[in-house]
Order: structure tokens, then sequence, then C-alpha cells
């Protein structure tokens, strides 16, 4: 049994070809060494699979290969210690149960009407003839319903306090200043506030304070009746039939918000980009949308076929994220021939997995088609990773992503201020467009202002 190929450039000249541009890198990997490659990280063998086969055996085989959450410990500075990244084993199993709950299908349905209005209160906020970033614009959107779903909370001082640190926590970390300071050797110290990493430290805590203090009053004034996650996890017994303490539920919510505010706003961005660049797909999609007359029903405009297809080609040639969770081998185990042992680091390479020409022909190209004409296995789409570490509102992403496209494309005429591509921008974990989308508002869709017309002369 032989081992993965693997380059023969140094690891910390490789991990500067990937710093400098991860797509052209990922793709020349690809190109040389097919859809296996061992890259020794210290003396840490790591080894990326794009192959369905591949992905496959690295998520369904649970003894050999664990989820192990000690390999997400750097997320803990956003999730808390006890966040669903970090757990194992049956608590992990336990806490990823209980926080599925808020995605629950009647409650998606119930906030459903709540992203539609709420997506057409902030485009309305837009100036028309001036240009805006996407970006920062659907976060208005997305960061609201994911404190919605995760705390209950649609407004008061409390929701202000919470959005704006999480905006500001997002904003800092995503700085030009941050990015490059944090990768200095003493960029990750903590010097007080005025340096990057304390300011980053300080909000941190901030945030931790507000959501344990909101634990503790929710907890004393315990209403059942509340269908929000926070209410789920305060009224919830862990594996042991003990209820949760406050540190864990604090640490539980921190992820889900996260989730929402950064990475459905690069899905929706994405989506906005690739539908006003194509004019084909823009007509096609319009159409589709207009044919469920003036108000569909939310649960009607997700069924839509188009729009489904759209919004899974967007995830497709440019996934949120580009790699699944990171596993271990825990025992001798063969991957797709290879033998790997005990150490290794397996990574499911998502991106790549979407690039593969056997699956999707001509895959730099937006063809939304595809998604129409064949359904594609957990191992061949995964754009929200796949086993035991698949994010848990990967459903209620899609959900909220095609509302927001359809509310914004059926209402509003919008078109990109550059006609240059937009080039992804890999920051951490997340693969957004590097502007932002630039757009610029040219008014509401005509058969909308004549509605809006018809309803005041009725008054």
């Amino acid at each position: 049994m032989k081992l993965p190929p693997k380059p023969r450039t140094p690891s910390w000249l490789l991990y500067l070809q990937f710093e400098a541009n991860p797509f052209a890198y990922m793709d020349a990997i690809f190109k040389r060494y097919g859809d296996i490659v061992m890259i020794t990280l210290g003396s840490t063998p790591i080894v990326y699979v794009s192959n369905p086969l591949g992905n496959k055996q690295i998520f369904t085989n649970t003894k050999e290969i664990t989820a192990s959450g000690k390999l997400n410990q750097d997320f803990a500075l956003f999730t808390g210690n006890q966040g669903v990244l970090q757990l194992d084993g049956l608590i992990h199993k336990n806490r990823r149960k209980l926080l599925m709950q808020a995605f629950h299908g009647t409650r998606m349905q119930a906030c459903g009407q709540s992203i539609c209005e709420l997506t057409e209160k902030i485009m309305n906020q837009q100036m028309v003839g001036k240009p805006f970033v996407a970006y920062p614009i659907i976060e208005e959107i997305t960061l609201p319903i994911g404190i919605e779903v995760v705390l209950g909370l649609r407004e008061g001082e409390l929701y202000n306090k919470i959005k704006h640190l999480f905006v500001s926590m997002f904003k800092f970390e995503q700085s030009k200043l941050f990015q490059f300071i944090s990768k200095l050797p003493l960029g990750n110290q903590d010097l007080g506030r005025w340096s990057p990493q304390g300011y980053m430290l300080d909000l941190r805590e901030k945030i931790f304070e507000l959501l344990y203090s909101e634990v503790k009053e929710r907890r004393r004034v315990a209403d059942s009746s509340r269908t929000d996650m926070l209410s789920d996890l305060i009224f919830a017994h862990d594996e042991t039939g003990e209820p949760l303490s406050n540190e864990e539920v604090r640490d539980l919510l921190l992820s889900p918000i996260f989730a929402a505010q950064d990475a459905s706003a690069t899905a929706i961005s994405w989506s906005l980009y690739w539908i006003h660049r194509l004019p084909a797909i823009h007509k096609r999609l319009l159409e589709e949308i207009d044919s469920l007359g003036e108000n569909p029903d939310p649960m009607s405009i997700i069924a839509l076929p188009y729009l489904s297809a759209v919004c899974n080609e967007a995830l497709r040639i440019y996934p949120t994220q580009l790699f699944a969770f990171p596993r271990l081998v825990e025992s001798p185990v063969e991957v797709m021939g290879y033998e790997l042992h005990p150490g290794t680091v397996l990574i499911s390479n998502i991106y790549s997995t979407h690039q593969r020409e056997d699956l999707y022909p001509e895959p730099k190209e937006f063809k939304p088609e595809r998604f129409l004409e064949k359904q594609f296995s957990p191992y061949e789409f995964l754009p929200f990773g796949g086993g035991s570490r698949v994010c848990i509102g990967g459903s209620f992403a899609l959900f909220e992503m095609k509302l927001v496209l359809a509310t914004i494309i059926s209402r509003y005429q919008l078109e990109l201020v550059s006609k240059r591509p937009e080039r992804p921008k890999f920051g951490g974990l997340l693969c957004s467009p590097a502007s932002g989308v630039k757009m610029i508002l040219h008014g509401r869709r005509k058969h909308q202002e004549q509605s809006k017309l018809s309803v005041f002369s009725s008054v």
C-alpha cells in the first residue's frame, strides 16, 4: 500500500502560493497530482481529497476516521470552547440535535414573510442612481434574521448592542490591517485594547458578556412558548439528562449567528453578481418568479426549480467555504487505495470537487441548468460540508437565500457597476467577492410601482 502523492515544494512556499491565489493554486495542484494529495505541515501529514468516492469514505467511516473537535480549536475565538465545532462524540451529537430544532420546517415557514419584508425594507433605503456595495447591504438582512432565529430578538437595546458588536467584530476581522498583522510572527499577541488582537478579544468579551447575561435572564423568566434557539437550549437536557449550563448555552449560540451573518451574505452576494452579469439567466429567473403573481407565498418561492438551480450553481462555482471541517485518522485506514496512518488529517476539498470536469463540464462557467439536468450526490455537491460536521443551518441558508434573491430580483432594477469579472477572495474560511459586488439601483420595477399607486389611490 502506498501513500498519496506529495509535492516536493517546501510547505512554507506552498502556503505562500495558496495565500497569493488559493484558486489558481488548487487548480494547479489538482491538475498535477489528481484528486488526492498529501502536504506535510510541520510533522503533521494533511491529505486533501476532491473525489466523490474519497469524500464518501471520509464522511461515512466514523470508526477509523473521526470528526475531532480539537481540530477546530482555532475557531474557539469566535465560538467559545463549548461551541458545536469543538465538541465530540455523544455530546456533539446531542448538541447538534438541540440546535437543529430551530431550523424545523414549520419555524422556517413562519419567518419566511419576515425575510421578504426585511429585504424590501433594506433595499428601499438605497438611493436610486447611487452605487452601493451589495455585500454589507445583504448583511443588513442576514444578520438580523440570524439574531431573530437564534435569540428571538427583532428590536430593542439588547438587539442593537448585539448587532453592533457582531458587525464590528466581523468588519475588523476582515479588514486588511487585521489580515496583514495576524500573519506576522507576533501578530496574534494581545498587547492591550489598542493592539489588533487585543481589540478583537475585547469585542469577543463584550459579545460573550451580553449573551451570557441574556441566557441568565431568559432562564430566570423562562417562557416555554418561545420558539427561538436560545429558548430551546434553556429547556433542553444533555446526554445525561441534566440541564445545560449557562456557559454551554452561550457558546452554542455563537456559531449560528456568525454563520447567518457572513456565510449567507456571501452566498447571496455571489448570486446577485452572476444573475446580473448574465442577462439570459436574469431574464429566465425573473419570468419564473413573476409567474407566481404579485405577492407570492414564501413556500411557493422556495419551490421554484430554476431559482433553486441558480442558488446551487452559485454555491458550486464559489462555495462559501472551500473545505469541509477536518477529520483525524485514529487507526490505519485505506482511502482511495492509499494507506493513511494515525495522526493524519483528512480534509475534503469542496472547491476542487465542484471544479471536476467529469462532474461539471465547463466548470468555470455559470450554468444553473446543470442542476435541472442531473441530481448530484452529497459527495459530489457539498457546499455545506458533509457527515457529522455538515452545517446545521444549510437548509435554512438555502431557504433564506431564495427568498432574499426573489424579493430583490422581482422588485428592483439593478445593474453591476463594473463589467470586469468579480474576483473571489479567501479569508480564513469563507470565499467572498473581493469587491463586495458593486451595484447601482435604477429604481423599482414598473409593475411594482403601478401596484403601489393603485393601493394609494384606493385609500
